[in-house]
């Protein structure tokens, strides 16, 4: 089931039809001769890499070149990426790779608006590598189809990626179709995940005219730093064991609920619901 948003407010529109693929590219949107209507009062926000795909090959290449193009120097050793910005991995990868300090903070901004700008040169350079170097997790394209024909829900996206790349991952794999990308949190935002959490709700919240408390919010990503993150930001946290972090590890850090995997599409939406139980009822 795909889902088409309305921007009217207070309002979802739930297709009850899978949209036609069009050639080379993602479903196209259509109207449904018959569609639910239902309150919105869910908000889904979902990790992109290592929670619905895997093309970290194509983004350490991508973050390569514009590193070099950036501070002239050769990116050698990367940090740990799982949970962060781009902007914090960028800042990290300088020190990292012993390129020149940046002493005020508008120098800082301006660098950092030079490698974004690189970056998604690179990596829209390598778009046709994302689906031959990179994958699909298992149960991605359900999960999100299905969460998305719950009644009255908003999915978007909370990823430490550039808006640039996100959608072009998303759209790589036809995922697109499902997600409201204007109103997410993006690396693209010079804040920790946290606060580009509060950001995102903060949007949606505009756009349709809903106010999103904590247990109408739901994050599903994979990492501890991503359950920190839907704590600071006030969400539920839905944790996936498909990137680097372990089942344990994510317990311990207070996620909400941890799977396995997307696999099993009737736990996720399960999930969801118990976790939006007290919206719905609302």
């Amino acid at each position: 089931m795909a889902i088409l948003l309305t921007p009217a407010r207070g309002r979802s529109r739930l297709a009850l039809a899978y949209p036609p693929a069009r050639p080379g590219g993602s479903a196209a949107p259509i109207l449904p001769p018959r569609a639910l209507e239902a309150p919105i009062h869910r908000l889904v926000l979902w990790n992109i890499d290592l929670t619905l795909v895997d093309v970290g090959r194509v983004t350490r290449a991508a973050y390569a070149d514009a590193f070099a193009a950036v501070t002239g120097r050769p990116l050698v050793r990367l940090s740990q990426m799982a949970g962060r910005t781009e902007s914090e991995i960028f800042f990290d990868a300088l020190a990292l790779n012993e390129a020149d300090p940046l002493a005020p903070a508008p120098a800082c901004e301006e660098v950092l608006g030079r490698f974004s700008r690189e970056l998604a040169s690179a990596f829209r350079a390598r778009r046709s590598l994302l689906t031959e170097q990179g994958r699909l997790l298992p149960g991605a394209l359900a999960a999100v189809a299905e969460v998305g024909g719950l009644p009255g829900v908003v999915q978007t996206l909370l990823t430490g990626a550039i808006k640039p790349n996100a959608i072009e991952k998303l759209r790589a794999f036809e995922l697109d179709r499902f997600f409201d990308t204007e109103v997410g949190g993006y690396g693209s935002e010079v804040f920790p995940k946290g606060a580009l959490l509060l950001n995102a709700r903060g949007r949606a919240a505009e756009k349709y005219g809903v106010e999103f408390a904590a247990e109408a919010t739901v994050y599903i990503a994979d990492s501890a730093r991503d359950v920190a993150a839907a704590q600071i930001g006030g969400a539920r946290s839905v944790a996936v064991a498909s990137g680097r972090s372990s089942a344990a590890e994510l317990r311990d850090a207070g996620a909400d609920v941890v799977l396995a995997d997307l696999a099993d599409t009737a736990n996720v939406v399960r999930a969801v619901e118990w976790l939006t139980a007290p919206a719905a009822a609302g």
